[in-house]
């Protein structure tokens, strides 16, 4: 795993400079902090950042070159099945100098071109410059786990793992898209292939980019099919996709236990992590390492059901608490993930990767489950308000809210009435609209009314849901599920959860591996029928099947909770002040994207309790701090890390000295 980074001048006769590269490649050190690379001649240069995972001798140095230098690579990344294919290709003549994936994948592109990315099953992002054609290629792996952005102007292209590489060239302009804003909003997260700067851009999951005498085309090279379907009609053929499924999944596992470093597993306590478990115990010859983090709030708290899985399959648990004071690591927390970003687990899962990667270099997690197998309430949501028909417009009376308003009040992802809430404001609404209603933080109308006049006019042509909407008719299916599924899996999963998982555990140069997210069980859990991964309001019911002699009943009985922490609370304690201080400030009106009285608005009804406002607050704290640290100049007075104490100190590990 590692970082890249690069620059093609279009003009033949104007070189690269190496201390770009340098600089692009040093804010990339926590990528790779064991070794660095460059590679530059003339108008090409390539940087690389190494975190030995498989082969730690000088053999799997990059930038890496063929045998008369005539093609580069720098890649980021794991190739699973690289010794299958090393296999093929020694067979074919090739002879190697190293054990490295990155080998292969040169040799493969010497054999195959571009067409190299249909022979490779893993998670990677790389550059290829073939000298001879005068050609750079860039590739994204089918699902997004490894990230890449890029840059193209009159005079060149450059591109990076992260975004901050990328602002070493002062070429680049740090001009705030405010498209890219307007979609934060809705998603908390910018979509690829936007980017929070205009003129970047991020390869969406499944392209690759090729740029030859200037001229530059992004293609994509695979799409998950939903169709046609596996037959489940009786009995005997529910069985063997189950069997399948189990063995698929144990299949994904064993390819990414190979390592040449220590290797564990984050475990929460939920089906998809516990399962990773599972198979990690039957196929490691020692008891596996796992780590859990937990709260003090004990409605977030899974610690209890990952130490009871912990205990039946014998592994080598560790425990860390998660207090209040981990938001000392927020602003840590802004600058590593250089665009806004707003899903608060980053929080819990940036400080699980910090204490893992004291024991190991890899984990294993339980990442894409959700999205392959309908495994989020959503989707039962949306099924019962289909099923609903006539009672939308009679839940949706002004009895039925007003009733509504004397529930009372909970606290977080437990308060009942801000969820049921939301399921009533969005019935009566098209399935697509329902479940676009339920992913946004600011839904079309809040929008409205919370910009300014000026960035009103300036956004408002543009319809965030459009961009999901999109994504669900290009589904190849005709069901429902299978096309917010899709969405999910080409929308959410690359663009926040993988964003999210990169982010944080890149940041303490550990490597994560999501068995899940094997394109060969995507392909074959797309298939399976809807009414099998969704049944009677159950979720990922077929997936629970295939894991019953595996995964402790009470593990697959429990209600999804997610990596959510009690922000809730944290935002009417100890956030309270830090929230209006920055969205209320001096400094947040002379932006202009909002109306200061509907911010003011938002925080009150947070702080007084009337509702729930958690998720919208912290997607414009975020927003804010996002700023202050990559678009405004050095503050003057005191700045938002005023308020916040050493990130060091955030997390405990339970019964270990600190």
């Amino acid at each position: 795993m590692c970082g890249i980074a690069g620059k093609l001048c279009f003009d033949p006769g104007r070189a690269v400079e190496e201390e770009l590269l340098v600089r692009m490649c040093s804010v990339l050190s926590h990528r790779g902090p064991d070794d660095q690379g460059i590679y530059a001649e003339g108008p090409i240069g390539l940087g690389h950042r190494r975190l030995s995972i498989i082969d730690l001798s000088a053999a799997g140095h990059q930038p890496m070159g063929n045998d008369d230098g005539s093609v580069w690579i720098v890649f980021n990344g794991e190739i699973y099945n690289f010794m299958e294919l090393r296999g093929e290709l020694e067979r074919a003549g090739f002879r190697f100098r190293s054990r490295t994936d990155t080998e292969v994948l040169l040799r493969l592109y010497e054999r195959h071109g571009v067409g190299c990315l249909d022979h490779l099953r893993g998670m990677f992002a790389f550059a290829i410059w073939d000298r001879r054609r005068r050609s750079l290629f860039l590739a994204r792996d089918r699902l997004g786990v490894k990230p890449l952005f890029y840059r193209i102007s009159a005079t060149g292209l450059g591109f990076a793992s992260e975004l901050k590489a990328l602002l070493q060239d002062p070429e680049t302009e740090r001009t705030v898209d405010p498209v890219a804003i307007h979609h934060y909003l809705t998603y908390q997260y910018i979509p690829s292939p936007l980017c929070a700067f205009r003129g970047i851009n991020k390869l969406p999951p499944a392209h690759y980019l090729l740029c030859r005498d200037g001229c530059v085309e992004v293609r994509r090279y695979w799409k998950l099919a939903y169709l046609p379907k596996h037959d489940v009609r009786n009995d005997r053929e529910l069985a063997a996709l189950e069997d399948e499924l189990r063995q698929r999944l144990e299949d994904a596992v064993r390819c990414r236990l190979v390592s040449d470093v220590p290797l564990g597993a984050f475990l929460s306590g939920g089906i998809d992590s516990s399962a990773v478990v599972a198979f990690m115990s039957r196929l490691a010859d020692r008891p596996v390492r796992t780590f859990s983090i937990g709260f003090e709030e004990r409605s977030y708290d899974e610690t209890p059901a990952a130490r009871a899985v912990a205990r039946r399959f014998g592994a080598d648990h560790t425990e860390f608490r998660l207090r209040p004071r981990a938001l000392e690591i927020v602003p840590e927390l802004v600058r590593c993930y250089d665009e806004p970003y707003a899903d608060a687990s980053a929080i819990p899962t940036f400080e699980i990767s910090r204490l893992a990667r004291r024991q190991v270099t890899v984990v294993l997690t339980g990442d894409g489950g959700d999205e392959s197998f309908a495994g989020y309430d959503r989707y039962v949501a949306n099924a019962l308000a289909s099923r609903m028909g006539g009672m939308a417009s009679l839940l949706g009376s002004r009895a039925a809210r007003a009733m509504l308003e004397a529930v009372p009040h909970g606290n977080g992802q437990r308060d009942f009435r801000w969820r049921l809430k939301r399921f009533v404001d969005q019935l009566g609404k098209p399935p697509a609209a329902r479940n676009a209603g339920w992913l946004a933080q600011f839904d079309g109308d809040e929008k409205r009314r919370l910009y300014s006049d000026d960035f009103r006019r300036e956004v408002l042509a543009v319809d965030s849901n459009d961009l999901l909407f999109a994504r669900c008719r290009e589904a190849d299916s005709e069901d429902f599920l299978d096309s917010i599924l899709y969405a999910d899996v080409t929308g959410y999963l690359p663009d926040c959860l993988l964003v999210k998982a990169d982010i944080a555990t890149m940041a303490h140069s550990l490597e994560a591996r999501s068995p899940f997210l094997d394109h060969p069980l995507m392909e074959f859990a797309a298939r399976i029928p809807s009414r099998v991964k969704l049944q009677g309001g159950e979720t990922k019911w077929i997936l629970k099947r295939a894991l019953r002699d595996l995964v402790p009943p009470e593990i697959l009985r429990r209600p999804k909770m997610g990596f959510n922490l009690p922000l809730d609370s944290w935002l009417r304690g100890e956030l309270r002040e830090l929230s209006r201080d920055l969205l209320l400030g001096a400094r947040a009106r002379e932006r202009g994207y909002f109306e200061m009285g509907q911010v003011e608005r938002i925080l009150d009804e947070h702080l007084s309790g009337r509702w729930n406002r958690e998720k919208q607050i912290w997607t414009l704290m975020m927003l804010e701090l996002w700023h202050r640290e990559f678009v405004d100049e050095a503050p003057a007075g005191r700045s938002a890390d005023a308020y916040i104490l050493r990130p060091g100190e955030a997390c405990a590990a339970v019964g270990a000295p600190r």
